[in-house]
């Protein structure tokens, strides 16, 4: 029958068993301590970095759908370098006709917005200052399906299409870089070299997955095509580096993928047979990809740091031993005045455990101190310590002391008294 206060008596000794011993104590908690401080930092780190890309995503547009040159294979790490000769393009491309031909509204119904966008990286400068940020070029719906806004100015417009103005809206980023505290609207800055007029200062948005979204500069597409970025494909249409395309409201994803991928391949005069020279994917898809990759790596990392623990328990077993063996008089005595293995066994087990969940208490500490610690070295970043993995780790440290507490403790219970109290 269950009794609390031979339990609290057990702990009670329990502890002044290791403040008797406190370096040894230390020591044998110190792989329990570091194992579980690597499996709460890691966790930590992890669910912090699903956040912060799901929130990059957020930062990129709700709700889009990514169109990249190449086959799903060919883009699965990133955008394919593509092969040039005498400015066209060799190879996979997206050109502005296919843009245009997604925007037909009998064969794409389900389309809100086609945007397309040639990125590059160009010199800008002012005066004496010069820095190298992205340069895309952009038409106006490009603002409203990446959720961009101005806080000064104005954003590119038809007209400046027309007439392949030079003119440029820039991030937060580029404005601290060039223009310190002056307002940037209607200066000149020089893009390799040219003039282009600011026209616009966005809204900023911070880091991204794809690095500072604040340090970019956006100008017509068609000035784009026309000066910054000439390439184009085999028959003479200029290409687009991506599109992003935003669904009409309520449109099934499925439903305007195979519309976009329908037009697609009909453009490039795909066979039945042939595999896509595009690719297609949705913020669900990358996010599914990148939580699948971090999931993976989080219970590898996971997996060596309970490597320490198993250290830990046997260090354990081992003082265990160690202290069955130095008091095994004590052991003796106690049978000999009415102790019985089952008293014995629990005391001894409740030793093992109160040691190994001291570590883990400890751990658990280390662990989110460390979580947080590393979040200060990336801005925008947020460790999360979730309940759920600080009880995972109380709990393993508790199976740990049970584990390998269990055999010393079973060795203890079953000396005999007689023969432990001769023993010297």
């Amino acid at each position: 029958m269950f009794n609390f206060s031979s339990l609290v008596e057990n702990v009670r000794m329990a502890l002044r068993a290791l403040r008797a011993n406190k370096l040894r104590a230390a020591l044998t908690m110190l792989g329990v301590i570091i194992g579980v401080a690597a499996v709460i930092t890691l966790v930590s780190v992890g669910r912090g970095v699903e956040r912060y890309i799901g929130d990059a995503f957020g930062a990129i547009g709700t709700d889009l759908l990514f169109v990249l040159p190449g086959s799903p294979e060919e883009t699965s790490s990133g955008p394919p370098s593509q092969v040039l000769r005498d400015n066209v393009v060799i190879g996979p491309s997206l050109s502005i006709k296919d843009a245009d031909a997604l925007r037909d509204p009998r064969r794409v119904p389900d389309v809100a917005i086609i945007a397309p966008e040639v990125r590059t990286v160009a010199s800008v400068a002012r005066g004496a200052d010069v820095i190298q940020p992205f340069v895309s070029g952009v038409e106006p719906d490009y603002a409203i399906a990446r959720s961009w806004a101005t806080v000064e100015g104005r954003f590119i417009t038809d007209g400046d299409m027309t007439s392949r103005a030079r003119v440029a809206v820039i991030g937060q980023s580029v404005v601290r870089e060039l223009f310190e505290d002056s307002s940037p609207i209607d200066q000149l800055i020089k893009l390799n070299g040219q003039s282009y007029r600011v026209i616009g200062v966005l809204e900023g948005k911070g880091g991204s997955l794809g690095g500072d979204l604040d340090n970019q500069v956006f100008v017509p597409l068609t000035t784009a095509h026309n000066e910054l970025y000439p390439l184009r494909n085999r028959a003479g249409e200029p290409v687009v580096t991506f599109m992003y395309v935003l669904p009409r409201e309520g449109a099934a994803r499925a439903d305007v993928t195979e519309q976009l991928t329908t037009v697609l391949r009909e453009r490039h005069n795909i066979s039945y047979r042939d595999e896509d020279d595009f690719s297609v994917y949705s913020q669900a898809d990358f996010l599914a990809a990148f939580g699948a990759i971090i999931g993976a790596v989080t219970i590898f990392l996971s997996a060596i740091a309970a490597i320490s623990l198993i250290v830990g328990g046997i260090g354990i077993m081992n003082i265990m031993l160690v202290t069955v063996t130095e008091r095994t008089r004590e052991i003796g005595l106690r049978k000999a005045i009415g102790a019985k293995r089952r008293d014995i066994l629990v005391q001894f087990l409740i030793e093992a455990t109160t040691l190994s969940l001291l570590g883990g208490g400890i751990g658990i500490v280390i662990g989110a101190g460390g979580a947080l610690a590393i979040g200060q070295l990336v801005e925008g970043f947020t460790p999360t310590v979730a309940p759920a993995a600080v009880l995972t780790a109380a709990g393993f440290s508790l199976a740990v002391g049970l584990f390998f507490g269990l055999y010393p403790a079973w060795r203890a219970s079953r000396l005999n008294p007689i023969e432990a109290l001769r023993y010297e």
